[in-house]
C-alpha cells in the first residue's frame, strides 16, 4: 500500500500495449467496433493507475472518448496511457491510441480518452490515498493543468 505523503513522477506510470485487430473484433464494416477499442482503453489506463498508485485500482469514470478515425481489422493498434493528475484516493489517466501500418510502421492517431480511476485497499476494499503526482517536462506540466481544470468541472458538474 501506498504511503500517503509518497510521490512519483509521470513517466512512473506510462503504459504501452498494444493489439491486432482481429475479426471477431470489427462490426459488418469491416472496422473494430468502438467498444473494443473502449475495452483496451480502460485496461491500459488501469495498468497506468495502478502503477502509480501501488494497489488495485476501478474505473470511476470515462470522462471522455474520442474517435477520430476508423481502424480496420488486421491493423495494429498502439495505446499509451499515464496519470495526468492524482487527487487523494483518485486519478486521471490520460490514453492515446494509434493504428500502426504494418508495412512503414507509420502511426495515425485514432483516439483518444481520459479515465478516472479510484485506488483500493486491497485488505478493505475502501478508497485508499494515492501518491502525489510530479509533472517534469513541459508536457506533463500542461497536461497537468488541464486535467486539474477537467477535475473542476467533474466537480462542479456533480453539484
Amino acid at each position: 500500500m501506498t504511503e500517503p505523503h509518497s510521490s512519483k513522477t509521470v513517466s512512473a506510470s506510462v503504459t504501452e500495449m498494444t493489439e491486432l485487430v482481429l475479426p471477431n473484433d470489427a462490426n459488418p464494416l469491416g472496422n473494430c467496433m468502438g467498444g473494443r477499442v473502449m475495452h483496451w482503453i480502460d485496461i491500459c489506463a488501469a495498468v497506468a493507475g495502478g502503477r502509480h498508485a501501488g494497489t488495485p485500482v476501478v474505473t470511476a469514470s470515462a470522462d471522455q472518448i474520442d474517435f477520430h478515425r476508423p481502424v480496420k481489422v488486421g491493423s495494429v493498434l498502439v495505446l499509451r496511457s499515464s496519470v495526468n493528475y492524482a487527487g487523494k484516493t483518485s486519478m486521471e489517466v490520460g490514453v492515446k491510441v494509434w493504428a500502426e501500418d504494418r508495412a512503414s510502421g507509420k502511426r495515425q492517431h485514432v483516439a483518444s480518452a481520459y479515465l478516472t480511476f479510484v485506488s483500493l485497499d486491497p485488505s478493505t476494499g475502501s478508497p485508499s490515498p494515492v501518491p502525489h503526482l510530479v509533472p517534469e517536462s513541459d508536457e506533463e506540466k500542461r497536461r497537468h493543468e488541464e486535467a486539474t481544470a477537467r477535475r473542476k468541472a467533474r466537480i462542479e458538474a456533480r453539484s
